[in-house]
């Protein structure tokens, strides 16, 4: 039977609200998970769900809770009903649906993944706006990518923007957390090619081969990627600009547009079933 809580400032909702900071998450190793999409792919993974947490006031469709609750029934030991006012304290969102999960935190060693052999790998060093760092998970999950490897010691994947921006993808996207040095080795170590996108580079980004064991690997926007990286690269790209007043693009739209000329080579070298 689900618990009842009316009050915002019932201790429970006032733990929840502060996993809003960065301190209260790292300290307790928990973190929230809100809306609806975001929820069903985390339920769909295997990250441990604490408490499935809704408001049935904010409830925008029926469907939406229905599918969460089934999912919830089977895999979390705690339910609470929230009043509209106390789960308005713990939303990060003006229009909140009424849908969120308390988790723990997963582990992002770089030994629980599996086997990248032959897989398209996406590298991240330094991104740490949230909004780019989760519409690049999306981008990685929509482009098939085996794995997203992060380093850069402001990096945290449970930020709720990160989460939100990625639409759950950050949950359905294999991925790790650690020291550049570490990922290098890694990578290495299973004969993927590393291919680093600088604005210096001479070639562009369409001449590279993506094909096979490949990493790509994208920094910040304001410095780019460390020198550690642009040396241990196999190859440096750009993305040919035009003549125009811009002369950068977003790290999230640089992403994107490399990654899918990466599956673009990818499934033209694909064998074509009969």
């Amino acid at each position: 039977m689900a618990r009842i809580i009316e009050s915002p400032s019932n201790p429970l909702v006032k733990s929840l609200v502060a996993l809003k900071d960065r301190r209260a998450r790292d300290r307790t190793g928990t973190f929230l998970v809100e809306g609806a999409r975001e929820c069903m792919r985390a339920l769909s993974s295997d990250l441990e769900v604490l408490s499935f947490l809704h408001a049935p006031g904010l409830h925008r469709a029926a469907g939406p809770y229905e599918q969460l609750h089934g999912l919830a029934t089977d895999r979390v030991p705690d339910v609470v009903e929230l009043s509209d006012v106390a789960f308005g304290r713990l939303s990060m969102r003006q229009s909140p649906d009424g849908l969120a999960l308390l988790a723990r935190r997963p582990s992002r060693e770089l030994g629980r993944l599996g086997d990248l052999g032959g897989s398209l790998v996406l590298v991240l060093d330094g991104v740490e706006k949230p909004g780019n760092l989760g519409a690049l998970f999306r981008t990685a999950d929509a482009a098939g990518v085996g794995a997203v490897l992060v380093s850069g010691a402001g990096t945290d994947l449970e930020n709720p923007n990160v989460i939100r921006a990625s639409q759950g993808s950050v949950f359905a996207v294999p991925n790790a957390v650690a020291e550049a040095g570490a990922i290098a080795t890694y990578l290495r170590q299973r004969g993927h090619r590393l291919v680093a996108t600088s604005p210096r580079a001479k070639s562009a980004h369409w001449e590279a081969d993506y094909r096979g064991s490949v990493a790509v690997l994208l920094g910040a926007e304001d410095v780019g990627l460390a020198q550690r990286w642009l040396s241990e690269a196999d190859e440096l790209v750009s993305i040919p600009m035009s003549q125009g007043a811009a002369d950068s693009l977003n790290v999230s739209v640089a992403g994107a547009v490399v990654l899918f000329e990466a599956v673009r080579q990818r499934a033209l070298s694909a064998p074509r079933r009969h």
